[in-house]
């Protein structure tokens, strides 16, 4: 099992939970796994053309997916992912 970690602004799509488990192996097939558990979460977390917002970080075992294969980063059992929104001050 992966281990989902849920940012609170995105915590009403599962029933509130703060983690949510998947057996997803890639972040692709985790987004389309949770989106079907918990429909709508896809679209906040993706574009119109499918790639992840610009304000939305994703971990995998606290490394940034950005500088390792990006939504085709593969995951294995045991991987704690970490969904982030990035956070803007002014």
């Amino acid at each position: 099992m992966i281990k989902v970690r849920i940012p609170t602004p995105l915590r009403p799509l599962t029933k509130n939970q703060g983690e949510v488990e998947t057996t997803a192996g890639s972040i692709t097939n985790m987004l389309e796994s949770l989106n079907s558990a918990q429909p709508g979460i896809k679209d906040r977390l993706c574009d119109d053309s499918g790639e992840l917002r610009r304000f939305v970080n994703i971990y995998v075992n606290e490394e940034d997916i950005r500088f390792l294969k990006g939504k085709e980063t593969i995951l294995k059992d045991g991987d704690e992912v970490s969904i982030v929104p990035a956070i803007a001050g002014g």
